[in-house]
């Protein structure tokens, strides 16, 4: 069998702060630093062959943790970036709700809209990630592990598309993956099967691990 662990980065002030990031290229605060440190030592003990990034900063970052413990090279790869939302990069939850209620209510209703006029779809971002993570896993060897270091709604999209959810139903189904946490999914003989959801390091709580629902 072989293993993928799809990493959310850790915390930025964006994220503490309830705002819109997008493709913005925002680094770690020092609290996502330190869940970086907590999260690379447990994911260190797995046995990592592969360690691929988003090229963003606050992914790259979170995976520079685990490639100074394990020695592995950090292979960035802009597929794996956070989903574009347009018009709403750098805007807080409350401007978008104020500005977009149209947009707002249709994610509610678990539609797909383009996000913020400008920007992409989860069906957009579930394609690009699920390309990267097919080249990663062709030259994975048996009973391999790669660790993907990626973003809040990249990883729900990636995951849900190698399984086989649909998207907009999960989006509805599945709480976002908490900064520094992380999803396993496992090769199977009929496929990919998600084992877990949300794993995290045994002390994350006490370092302000949060979930915003906002990319």
């Amino acid at each position: 069998m072989r293993r993928v662990v799809v990493w959310r980065h850790g915390e930025t002030a964006h994220n503490a702060g309830g705002v819109y990031q997008g493709q913005l290229d925002t680094e770690l605060s020092a609290t996502g630093r330190e869940q970086a440190r907590r999260a690379a030592r447990v994911l260190a003990a797995r046995g990592v062959s592969r360690l691929v990034s988003s090229d963003l900063a606050r992914a790259r970052q979170t995976a520079a943790e685990l490639a100074e413990l394990t020695g592995l090279d950090l292979e960035p790869d802009a597929r794996l970036r956070e989903i574009h939302v347009g018009r709403w990069q750098g805007l807080t939850h409350v401007e978008v709700s104020a500005r977009y209620p149209e947009a707002q209510l249709a994610l509610e209703r678990g539609e797909d809209v383009v996000r913020g006029e400008t920007g992409e779809r989860l069906a957009d971002v579930a394609a690009r990630t699920r390309a990267a993570f097919e080249d990663v896993v062709a030259g994975l060897p048996e009973h391999g592990l790669a660790v993907l270091a990626t973003h809040g709604l990249a990883t729900r999209a990636l995951v849900c598309v190698v399984v086989g959810l649909h998207v907009g139903q999960a989006a509805q189904a599945l709480v976002g993956l908490r900064n520094c946490h992380w999803a396993d999914l496992v090769e199977h003989p009929t496929g990919w099967r998600l084992e877990t959801w949300n794993a995290g390091p045994p002390d994350a709580g006490s370092v302000g691990t949060i979930a915003h629902p906002v990319p």
